[in-house]
């Protein structure tokens, strides 16, 4: 496939809407995942750390 301009790019003939809203939607599960393992790790690892502080 060919495009003229960047606009017809964009479109991608019609299923422009589709395709960008797919990556979209994957680029921030890619971001948001790491994000909340990392909380979830980070607050794992406070958790630990209290209950040895307890004992």
């Amino acid at each position: 496939m060919q495009w003229q301009s960047v606009s017809e790019f964009v479109a991608m003939d019609g299923y422009g809407l589709y395709i960008w809203g797919a990556y979209g939607v994957t680029l921030v599960c890619m971001v948001v995942e790491p994000w909340l393992v990392g909380r979830r790790r980070r607050a794992a690892w406070r958790d630990a750390a209290q209950s040895q502080e307890v004992s």
